[in-house]
């Protein structure tokens, strides 16, 4: 089985009948795997392109002008996170000795739509901080904010054609929405230069904690999502596609008739451990931060009744993060 992809052109561009079958293909997806890889979603081919390069330019600089964006404590969810401090294998639970830290280090800035003065709700301003943006390289922040923006759209279609695939009113999702949550994080995976330890890798076996995961990697590979049978298998890197991955409230709002699948990324082989590094541009999409969830209309059954307690976005996404880095700064 290989991860399915999806040219979502006919559900933005097409008549009902394209739509409809975008959205069955939708459906089977998120329901065998939790991943797709789109194409056709209308985010331009040069700037994507052009954001992973200056991506890479920023965990190129000396760690001391990295360390000038650190967040500390709680807010280690934005700002920079050096190598040493996540292990996102802690959010699964710690019923054994955990692993050694992953072998990445970060830069996330959430709240971006929020920054151009969109802040309406006074539980979203309890939460805001406004991003630290580095000064180099010059090119980064507007490349940023132009891929959130193209970003951004794209997550309230991907939640209409998800209201369409669970035969709601596409419209459904649009008041969990109106104050999306976004975190968009570059992710990078140095070449190494010393052999990881045992049980060490790239990123841990996981879960995402919200909505939908928008994923541009780049070509080193090492990206696995786990099967049906339990086995891994390579999200293969496609030229200007974009993983979709859905998160955990993803699977309480279906009652897990979506998954939310674990994925992980591990070392390159020996031979390449010195010349092989990895750049992923992640963004996270999620509901209004003070959003119920609930089981939807039509996940749920005198056989299958619901399997989680409400919760609001904010709560489970913070319950997440502090497992994965307990430590602070």
């Amino acid at each position: 089985m290989e991860i399915p992809v999806i040219d979502i052109s006919p559900f933005l561009n097409g008549d009902a009948r394209d739509r409809s079958e975008v959205a069955k293909s939708w459906d089977d997806a998120f329901r065998t795997i939790g991943f797709a890889t789109i194409i056709g979603h209308h985010i331009p081919l040069a700037l994507m392109e052009s954001l992973q390069a200056e991506a890479r330019s920023f965990f190129e600089m000396p760690a001391e002008e990295k360390m000038r964006y650190v967040y500390p404590g709680e807010q280690r969810a934005q700002g920079y996170v050096p190598m040493g401090v996540e292990t996102v294998a802690l959010t699964i639970g710690r019923d054994r000795k955990p692993p050694p830290p992953d072998l990445c280090e970060s830069i996330t800035f959430p709240y971006i739509y929020w920054e151009r003065g969109r802040i309406t709700n006074e539980f979203d301003r309890s939460v805001y901080k406004p991003n630290r943006w580095p000064e180099r390289p010059v090119g980064l922040r507007a490349l940023i904010q132009e891929y959130s923006n193209h970003a951004h759209q794209l997550g309230l279609s991907l939640m209409r054609l998800s209201a369409l695939a669970l035969d709601l009113p596409e419209h459904y999702f649009d008041p969990f929405f109106d104050r999306m949550t976004t975190h968009l994080r570059l992710a990078y995976y140095p070449a190494q230069i010393e052999a990881p330890l045992p049980h060490q890798s790239r990123y841990g076996a996981h879960t995402d904690y919200s909505g939908y995961t928008m994923l541009l990697q780049d070509d080193a590979g090492g990206l696995q999502a786990m099967m049906p049978d339990g086995g891994w298998a390579d999200v293969r890197p496609v030229r200007g596609g974009l993983v979709i991955n859905s998160g955990d409230l993803i699977a309480r709002w279906t009652n897990d008739r979506w998954k939310s699948d674990f994925h992980r990324v591990i070392n390159p082989p020996p031979e390449e451990w010195r010349r092989t590094s990895r750049l992923s541009v992640v963004l996270f999409t999620g509901p209004n931060y003070d959003a119920v969830i609930s089981c939807l209309p039509g996940c749920a059954s005198a056989s299958a009744p619901p399997r989680y307690q409400p919760t609001t976005c904010w709560n489970h996404v913070m319950e997440k993060i502090r497992a994965s880095m307990p430590d602070p700064l």
